[in-house]
C-alpha cells in the first residue's frame, strides 16, 4: 500500500466492532454457501442470482427458436481497504457506495487487503516504521456483501497481518456474510452464475498463500480448478509497487528486497494451463491489458477503495472497474472498462473524463504492442485484430 508515492501500510490500532464509529447495515444472508474439502483444496460454492439463459431450442408451429447461449459476466476491482481500526469510516457502506451501480454484475470480485478481526497481535514490532498491518471489524464483511461482492481474495501480503486469529476471523466473517474466499493455501473459490460454475484460484508470492513463485504447485491448482468449473479465473497479487511501477517489465519484479514474481510470465503460464481470464492488483497503480491466446490479462486494476491508507496523487489516483463477459466454456465475449478516480481520502468515484482509460491505453500500447487491448471511448474493450 502506498503513502506519499512509495509502498507503505498504515499503523494498526484497535476498536471494538459495533462501536459508534463503525456503522454497518443489518440484513440477512443474501446467498447460501457450502464448503467442500478436496485433497489439497478448499472449495467454497456461492449461488448468485442467474442473469443469463442457457441454450434451449423450442419448436413452435414447426419453427425452431433457439435462445442465446449462456454467458457469465464478472466485474473486478483491485485493492480495497475500508480503513484500519480505529481509523475507519463512520458509515463504511456509504463510503463504498459511489461505485455500487458501476460494479453491478452477477459475480463481483475484489482484493481484500488486511484482515477482519478484533483479535490477535499485529505482525509488526512496535517502533518498526517499515512494517504495516491492517484490520477492520469482522462486521465489515457485510458491507462488501451489500455492495454485491461474491468473491474476495486473500492471496496478498496482508492476509496474515494479525496472525492465525486474524486469518480465522476473516474467513469466518466472509463465510457468514455469504462471500466466497480464495487465495489461502490450497483454497479455490467456486461460484455460480445460473448453472455455470466459475472457479477463482488466486496467487501471491508468499508461502502462506497460494504461491505464484511455485510454478509446479500453481499449475496443479489451476488444473484442479478446471476440474471444478468450466470457467477458471486466475488472480495474481504480483509486481513491484509505487507510481513508477505502472509498466509490465516482463521480468521478475522486486520491492523492498522481496521477490514479487514475474507477472508477465505467470499470467501467460496461467492461460496456457487453462485459465479463462487473468486479473491482478498489488502494484497500487494501473497497468496495461493484454490479449493472449484469445484471453484477457489485466495486469493491475490499481487501488479501488480505501480509507486514508493510500497516496492520492498522480497515477495513484487512477483506478478502474473491469467487466468481462465469457461464454459458458470460458471464451472471451466482451468487456468494458470503467474509469475511476480516487479522492484525497481514497474514496472512489466514476470518472467522466476517462483518465484511467486513456492511461491504460498508453501503457497497453507501450508494453504489449500488437497484443494490446484497446479501450474504446464508450469503455468497451477491443481485442487486437
Amino acid at each position: 500500500m502506498l503513502v506519499g508515492g512509495v509502498a507503505a501500510i498504515g499503523a494498526a490500532n484497535v476498536i471494538a466492532p459495533g462501536s459508534p464509529t463503525s456503522t454497518v447495515p443489518t440484513f440477512s444472508r443474501l446467498t447460501s454457501t457450502t464448503t467442500t474439502t478436496l485433497p489439497g483444496a478448499t472449495t467454497t460454492t456461492t449461488s448468485s442470482s442467474p442473469t443469463s439463459t442457457s441454450t434451449t431450442s423450442t419448436i413452435v408451429g414447426g419453427t425452431t427458436t433457439t435462445t442465446a447461449p449462456q454467458t457469465v459476466t464478472i466485474s473486478a476491482v483491485g485493492d480495497t481497504v475500508l480503513g484500519n481500526t480505529p481509523d475507519v469510516p463512520s458509515n463504511p457502506l456509504a463510503y463504498f457506495e459511489p461505485l455500487k451501480e458501476a460494479l453491478a454484475a452477477p459475480i463481483q470480485f475484489a482484493n481484500l487487503e488486511g484482515t477482519m478481526t478484533s483479535r490477535g497481535s499485529s505482525k509488526c514490532v512496535p517502533g518498526d516504521n517499515e512494517c504495516y498491518a491492517f484490520h477492520v471489524p469482522p462486521s465489515f464483511a457485510r458491507v462488501y456483501r451489500a455492495m454485491g461482492f461474491t468473491v474476495l481474495n486473500s492471496a496478498n501480503n496482508h492476509s496474515h497481518d494479525y496472525g492465525d486469529d486474524g486469518v480465522t476471523d476473516t474467513s469466518n466473517a466472509l463465510r457468514d456474510a455469504g462471500i466466497a474466499q480464495a487465495g489461502l493455501p490450497g483454497q479455490i473459490a467456486v461460484v455460480r452464475d445460473g448453472k455455470v460454475k466459475v472457479a477463482f484460484v488466486d496467487f501471491a508470492p508468499y508461502s502462506n498463500t497460494n504461491d505464484l513463485l511455485n510454478f509446479p504447485v500453481a499449475k496443479q491448482l489451476i488444473e484442479k480448478a478446471r476440474r471444478l468449473a468450466s470457467i477458471v479465473v486466475v488472480y495474481m497479487h504480483a509486481g513491484a509497487e509505487g507510481s513508477g511501477a505502472d509498466h509490465v517489465t516482463k521480468a521478475s519484479e522486486f520491492y523492498v528486497g522481496e521477490n514479487r514474481g514475474n507477472p508477465y510470465l505467470f499470467a501467460h503460464v496461467a492461460i496456457n494451463e487453462g485459465a479463462s481470464l487473468v486479473i491482478a492488483s498489488g502494484p497500487h497503480v494501473l497497468r496495461g491489458i493484454e490479449f493472449y491466446h484469445g484471453h484477457l490479462i489485466a495486469y493491475s486494476l490499481g487501488d479501488s477503495v480505501n480509507f486514508n491508507n493510500f497516496a492520492a496523487s498522480g497515477d495513484l489516483t487512477l483506478s478502474a472497474i473491469l467487466h468481462v463477459t465469457l461464454s459458458a466454456k470460458g471464451a472471451f465475449v466482451s468487456g468494458t472498462f470503467t474509469s475511476v478516480k480516487l479522492s484525497q481520502s481514497g474514496q472512489g468515484f466514476v470518472d467522466p473524463t476517462h483518465a484511467a482509460a486513456t492511461f491504460v491505453n498508453q501503457l497497453s500500447r507501450e508494453d504489449f504492442g500488437s497484443n494490446a487491448v484497446v479501450i474504446n471511448r464508450n469503455g468497451s474493450l477491443a481485442p487486437p485484430k
